[in-house]
């Protein structure tokens, strides 16, 4: 019997919410390698390969092993293929964390983020006890804002240049939800 604490198995309509598999990793060497995945984040590289995937995962244990963070693999349930990834960087000093995510092109505009964060966002709250949850993209990525405000998320800011991708400096759009903004969607039916 082990004393590995058992990772998160999370259910939305459409999808699972899992730890990130080895047999995953040939399939997100392919999906992450494209050039408007990488464009849209700050942490994927391009080109990207399986020994970037393999890094990848090994961190992403780590963190759950620290229980900072929880990368799930999305995996649409209907096929039962990865599609993307969704995670929750934890501050425990703060009862916060910061969410992070990104999605094959091929599923783009069909509303999977969107259901993927609703549940992240309850598994923080519920589950992790935080106070508050916030979640930053590039100003250019309209659309990872819209995921963001289609859950209730809140803009609080606009960071001018305040990153620095392949030698260009980026602005960030911050959005957060708060556990009591949350508990008031929730009263209202909206969450």
């Amino acid at each position: 019997m082990s004393n590995r604490p058992v990772f998160p198995r999370l259910e939305t309509p459409r999808l699972w919410l899992r730890e990130i598999a080895e047999h995953d990793l040939p399939i997100i060497a392919t999906l992450a390698n494209d050039a408007d995945i990488a464009g849209n984040t700050l942490n994927i590289p391009y080109p990207y390969s399986e020994a970037d995937a393999v890094a990848w995962r090994v961190l992403a244990q780590q963190g759950f092993r620290l229980g900072s963070a929880f990368t799930f693999a999305i995996e649409l349930k209907q096929t039962q293929t990865f599609v993307g990834s969704i995670g929750v960087q934890v501050e425990r000093r703060f009862d916060r964390a910061e969410v992070g995510y990104w999605l094959s092109k091929p599923c783009w505009n069909q509303g999977l983020v969107t259901e993927a964060l609703a549940e992240v966002l309850r598994f923080g709250f519920g589950e992790l006890n935080l106070n508050k949850i916030f979640a930053t993209h590039l100003a250019q990525n309209v659309a990872s804002g819209r995921v963001m405000l289609k859950n209730g998320m809140r803009k609080e800011g606009e960071l001018v240049q305040h990153v620095k991708r392949d030698a260009y400096y980026y602005d960030l759009w911050q959005y957060r939800l708060t556990r009591q903004e949350y508990e008031q969607l929730k009263a209202t039916g909206e969450r």
